[in-house]
This record gives C-alpha cells, structure tokens and sequence, in this order.
C-alpha cells in the first residue's frame, strides 16, 4: 500500500479518534455533519477515521484554539486540500517529462501563443507571427 493511500486509509472507530485527538465524540460528529472532517464509512453507517483525519482534528483543534472560526478553519482545510492535490498533479507531470526526456533523443521547439498557452513548433517551422517567444529545449542525456 502506497503511504498516500495509508494515510487515507479508514482503521479508527469514532471513540479511539475522539480519544486520539482529546475530543468528544459528539465534536467529531458535528465536524462529520457539517462537513470539516468526513471520515469513511463502514457498512454505509459507522464512521472510520484514517490517519489524515486524525491529522485534520488535530489541526482543527489547533486553529480553533488560536481562535479561528469554523469557516475560517474549513477554508484553511479546502486550501490545504487543493495545494496538497496541485502537489500531485505537479509531481506527476514531472514523472511523465522524466519519461519523456529519456525516450526523446531529438530536440524540441516550442512557442508562446497568444494566450500565454505553449504549444509545440514542428522542426524546421517557424512560430506563428502572433506567438511572443520560441524557445529551444534540447533533452538532457541519459545518466545525468
């Protein structure tokens, strides 16, 4: 199992989340009601929380004792989600130009349209008049 997916993993019945991160379990089920932390649900009814959750209420209760709101500490958790996401989306298209740069041995050009989008310029072509730069990339070789 990949460490993403054990943190999301659910393992914790409500009453060992509660006592993990010093709440009461009513608190949890309110935060699951409102929507700041939802945990798993086992069987469609008994919720599960996975070491992510336990790491939200945890900040929850951190945030909350610096006096954070409860919007407030949902917009800081949606942020964090996003980011942590944005993350992974990044990583991954690093990954697929890591693949990319070992099995491409010709160089390649690519402009800037006119809507800041970058697109591909086949060898021997010319940008399009509109384009704002032409920039050559030119793949490293393998082994460094």
């Amino acid at each position: 199992m990949r460490d993403h997916d054990h943190r999301h993993a659910p393992m914790f019945v409500i009453s060992v989340a509660a006592e993990l991160v010093d709440m009461h379990p009513q608190t949890l089920r309110q935060y699951d009601r409102i929507g700041l932390v939802t945990p798993g649900r086992q069987g469609g009814r008994h919720r599960r929380y996975s070491p992510y959750n336990i790491e939200q209420l945890q900040q929850i209760q951190q945030l909350s004792q610096e006096g954070v709101s409860l919007e407030g500490i949902r917009r800081v958790l949606d942020l964090q989600n996003r980011i942590e996401t944005l993350e992974e989306t990044v990583e991954a298209l690093r990954q697929e130009l890591r693949e990319s740069e070992r099995h491409s041995t010709k160089p390649r050009f690519f402009a800037v349209g006119p809507h800041g989008d970058v697109v591909t310029v086949p060898h021997g072509r010319r940008g399009r008049a509109n384009t704002q730069a032409l920039v050559l990339w030119e793949p490293r070789p393998s082994g460094r």
